[in-house]
């Protein structure tokens, strides 16, 4: 019975052994089953009743959560805020919950590996693209290695596609061409046309490798067109000033672009005339630059230079030419208004105008910014020309060439400085670029106690020329060949100073058909008033010399001659010239081309043979007295003498002859004694042939009688006509002195 009873007790035992593990295992079962019912992904159980994040992971309420609404979302470590520091050259990227650090563009880890954890990590170093075999720079550019990246730059001599840009992983480009430079319109020369043929045969053989040699051959052209004897000269002012302002955007456009295919760093040239050269091609730089040569030395900051942009070699260059002049010659110079106060000032009068006068060579001054009518920074230059010093009112001043409206040009001084001169350099700083001179500028100021005494002189001597005409007129006893001349001479002066009072200022400053009408009429009636003077030279001779070889010319011959002349002579100009007739400030001939020689040359003419007769008038004089009047007294014939040397004197137009030296306004003494003596021309001519003539005073005499009723008056006057007709052996035009 024992026996049985002992199994029994150990079957039990082992069920109870059994039992634990099989609860154990049933009880996981049951939990296992009831976390993967609403444990989120991304995350594990923790027991029945919580769940708990993976690692990267995160909930919205922390690493373990409760609820079946929580979800277990990516952490960004890359993102802000930033808690992971992958170090310099370097970004974070952010993976399914992890992270890693990789180097940027552009650099890579020294090992070799393509990520790495954190800063300490770090060895992130420059790429070198460009030796790599990395960068795909089209075959027209050169790799240029850059920190963390590359560019590809356009070889020399080349230029980016239309449509790239230089400098970028993609541009592309082409060979350079030579610019478009053609001839400027309604511009008529020859030496002009075969300048512009030679440029075209440049353009046709342009090879960017050839820049050097067709720069050089391009200013030997310019010198050859602007040297040489050819129809320049006889265009118009307006005319040449057009094309020296075409010529001068053209020249520059050319030589910045040959400048670019260059292939050295700077460039001087020296022309067999003088014409030089300075170029200066920078990759980069940085701070002020200094580039010059003989006649002009620049001062800029570099960032004026490139403008701000880098797309290719910068360029600055100065073309200094002598040559220039004759295109810019009698250019107007244009003072801003504050100038024109400030001379008002200064010199007490009106302000008119000013006149320059070219002392250096033109200086075209160019840079790879084309952006240069208002520089960021001013430039300072140093220009050499002729030492001269300043007259009065005279400035030497730094004046630029601007392009009017119109195309034509003029020079100016806005935006220029001038700082100080010395040595023959003048020093000037200008906050834009152009073509650059420096100029003597004189100031034409109003002299008013100049213009007075023309006013009052020319009123003056109208009312004399008129009572010479009534005179020469009305009296009878005088009349004869020489009092047509005294005649046609009064009325052709008379007409002159009246156009000239009335019409020789030019109000409105522009030369219009009113003023060249003046200044054509002027020309007229001055010239034949000294065709009349030598009518008088001639009649004078015929007098004096050859009183008995027969009377002198016809009044048809005389009119013939002193007004023929002068309209044939004054057609032959407006022909030539109409441009020449009227000026800025005066409606009088314009000096440009000689055009004022068609005055003075006939004038000088007339003046010297004017002299030539008086000379001999002088010594038949006083031939003819020793011989006629042997024992007159010596005081009586120095009078005679005298008076007939005075009225030849002024009468044959000598006073003129101080006209012909006064080149120069700064000559007072000579303006003053000029405008004098020519203002009281008329004056004169009423002394000489009237007042000092016997028989006009007694014929004023006889006048006079019948209006005052005086007898004593009628008396000379018949007294007289006895002794008049005495002397009818002599011609009937004698001056009766």
């Amino acid at each position: 019975m024992g026996g049985p009873r002992r199994r029994h007790h150990s079957f039990l035992l082992l069920l109870q052994v059994l039992g634990v593990p099989l609860i154990l295992l049933e009880a996981g079962s049951q939990k296992t089953r009831d976390c993967s019912r609403w444990c989120p992904p991304n995350s594990t159980c923790v027991n029945a009743t919580t769940c708990r994040c993976s690692p990267g992971f995160i909930s919205s309420s922390g690493d373990i959560f409760t609820t079946a609404l929580e979800s277990c979302d990516d952490i960004n470590e890359c993102g802000p805020p930033l808690t992971v520091s992958c170090g310099k050259f370097a970004d974070c990227q952010n993976t399914e919950g992890s992270f890693h650090c990789t180097c940027i563009k552009g650099y890579e880890l020294a090992s070799g590996a393509r990520t790495f954890r954190n800063e300490s990590e770090n060895t992130c170093q420059d790429v070198d693209e460009c030796s790599s075999g990395q960068p795909t720079c089209h075959e027209s550019t050169v790799c240029i290695n850059t920190v963390g990246s590359y560019k590809c730059h356009c070889r020399r001599g080349w230029e980016p596609k239309p449509g790239f840009q230089n400098k970028q992983p993609n541009t592309t480009c082409e060979e350079m061409s030579f610019p478009t430079w053609t001839p400027p319109p309604g511009i008529k020369s020859q030496s002009m046309s075969y300048f512009f043929e030679r440029v075209q045969e440049l353009h046709r053989d342009f090879k960017p490798a050839l820049a050097q040699g067709i720069m050089q051959d391009l200013i030997k052209s310019v010198d050859e067109m602007l040297e040489a004897p050819n129809d320049l000269e006889t265009l118009p002012p307006h005319n040449r000033h057009l094309m020296a302002t075409h010529f001068l955007l053209g020249f520059e456009a050319v030589l910045r672009t040959l400048a670019k295919a260059m292939p050295g760093a700077s460039f001087t040239y020296l022309s067999p005339s003088n014409t030089e050269l300075s170029l200066m091609i920078q990759e980069r730089g940085d701070g002020n630059i200094t580039m010059g040569q003989s006649h002009a030395r620049m001062l800029l900051d570099w960032a004026v230079a490139t403008g701000g942009r880098d797309s290719g070699p910068t360029v600055m260059g100065i073309l200094s030419s002598c040559n220039m002049q004759k295109l810019l010659a009698n250019a107007s110079l244009e003072l801003e208004p504050e100038k024109k106060v400030e001379l008002n000032k200064i010199h007490q009068s009106p302000f008119r105008g000013a006149k320059p006068r070219l002392l250096s060579a033109v200086n075209l001054v160019f840079l790879s910014n084309t952006n240069t009518e208002k520089l960021d920074s001013p430039v300072t230059f140093a220009f050499s020309h002729r030492p001269e010093t300043p007259g009065p009112r005279q400035e030497l001043i730094c004046a630029f060439w601007k392009s009017d409206g119109n195309s034509s040009g003029h020079w100016a001084m806005t935006g220029c400085q001038t700082l100080g001169t010395g040595n023959g350099s003048t020093t000037c700083r200008c906050n834009h670029l152009s073509s650059f001179a420096i100029l003597m500028a004189h100031y034409d100021i109003e002299d008013r106690k100049l213009a007075l005494i023309t006013k009052v002189g020319l009123v003056l001597s109208l009312v004399c020329l008129l009572l010479c005409i009534l005179t020469f007129l009305l009296v009878r006893p005088i009349q004869g060949s020489r009092t047509t001349v005294h005649l046609h001479l009064c009325i052709c002066l008379f007409v002159g100073s009246a156009i000239f009072l009335a019409g020789i200022e030019n109000e409105g400053g522009q030369v219009g058909l009113r003023c060249r009408l003046v200044a054509g009429l002027l020309h007229y009636f001055f010239l034949a008033a000294f065709c009349w003077m030598s009518l008088e030279g001639v009649e004078l001779y015929f007098l004096v010399v050859r009183v008995f070889q027969g009377q002198g010319l016809s009044k048809w011959q005389l009119c013939l001659i002193g007004y023929g002349v002068p309209l044939l002579i004054v057609a032959i100009s407006a022909a030539i010239n109409s441009e020449g007739y009227g000026r800025t400030l005066y409606c009088w001939l314009h000096p440009a081309r000689g055009f004022l020689w068609s005055f003075l040359g006939p004038v000088t003419f007339i003046v010297l043979c004017n002299a030539v007769v008086f000379v001999t008038t002088v010594w038949k004089l006083t031939q003819k007295f020793s011989e006629i009047n042997p024992d007159m007294k010596k005081l009586k014939k120095a009078r005679v003498l005298t008076i007939t040397a005075v009225a030849q004197l002024f009468v044959l137009g000598s006073t003129w002859v101080f006209g012909l030296f006064l080149f120069t306004p700064q000559s007072w003494l000579l303006s003053y004694t000029f405008t004098t003596l020519n203002c009281l021309q008329g004056l004169f001519l009423f002394v000489l042939h009237c007042l000092l003539n016997k028989k006009v005073r007694e014929e004023y005499r006889r006048w006079a009688g019948r209006v005052t009723g005086n007898r004593y008056s009628e008396f000379t006057t018949s007294t007289s006509g006895t002794g008049h007709n005495q002397t009818q052996a002599h011609r009937p035009s004698e001056s009766g002195m």
